[in-house]
């Protein structure tokens, strides 16, 4: 069995922590409240978010899978993490660790504004004031004057501009990648599908899966709420650095 490594542990510790005081304080609105990562036009969101949402699970309207979730992150984090901190030591794996999350909180909220800013822009351009689409957008009640082509359009702005993100799942994806980048002969499995794969298939497969569920919405291991570019930015990020590390450092078999 994989020995827990010392920077993993404390890791778990602190999103273990986390998840007790959302669910123990305020019923989980209040540590959701300050700490979940908004979406930047909400007035809810907060620049310490960025960090801080990488060690929630759960509260709010995702109260719900919240503990499968962070069994499910932590039990990634143990077996993966262990493993990359052993190859790489502790200061590098926490780069990747949070890089990964820095990564994956770009490719989200891009994929938010990618979609935001075209129905923003035609809210604007159909005679609506940029103050009356956000009044509309925090107490989803709509204007009398609304037409019908603006009210389907305010449907689609709406679940963008209340977007929230809580969990290391990017943070995680960057060390799954890392991983598959030192072992691609590894053999991994879906807890849904026990076939053993190679990690260099393995996971080019997971993260096409979750680009698919990102255009499309459908949902194929994971909740339908997940931010699955959130996952393909994490796995990029920890790709990238892997690959500068082992362009530029790799040497007789050995990670500096």
């Amino acid at each position: 069995m994989m020995r827990i490594t010392e920077t993993v542990k404390h890791l778990i510790i602190i999103n273990v922590l986390m998840f007790i005081g959302t669910v123990a304080i305020g019923n989980g609105e209040l540590f959701y409240k300050w700490f979940a990562l908004y979406f930047p036009e909400n007035e809810l969101f907060q620049p310490w978010q960025i960090v801080t949402h990488m060690f929630m699970h759960g509260g709010g309207n995702t109260a719900n899978f919240s503990i499968t979730h962070i069994l499910f992150n932590m039990f990634a984090l143990w077996m993966f993490g262990s493993a990359v901190e052993q190859q790489l030591g502790s200061k590098k794996f926490l780069f990747i660790y949070f890089s990964a999350g820095l990564g994956a909180v770009l490719f989200q909220l891009g994929y938010y504004y990618f979609n935001y800013i075209p129905l923003h822009s035609e809210l604007i351009a159909s005679g609506l004031t940029g103050e009356e689409i956000v009044q509309m957008m925090k107490t989803n009640k709509t204007l009398d004057t609304i037409n019908q082509v603006q009210f389907e359009k305010l449907k689609e702005l709406f679940p963008v501009y209340n977007a929230s993100m809580v969990g290391a799942s990017g943070c995680i994806m960057g060390v799954l990648a890392a991983f598959g980048m030192m072992n691609p002969e590894a053999k991994l499995m879906l807890i849904f599908l026990p076939i053993p794969i190679k990690a260099k298939y393995f996971i080019p497969g997971i993260i096409i899966l979750d680009i698919i569920s990102a255009v499309t919405g459908q949902s194929f291991f994971s909740p339908s709420n997940t931010a699955y570019m959130a996952h393909v930015g994490g796995a990029l990020t920890g790709f990238i650095i892997m690959w500068y590390w082992k362009k530029n450092q790799f040497n007789k078999n050995r990670w500096d």
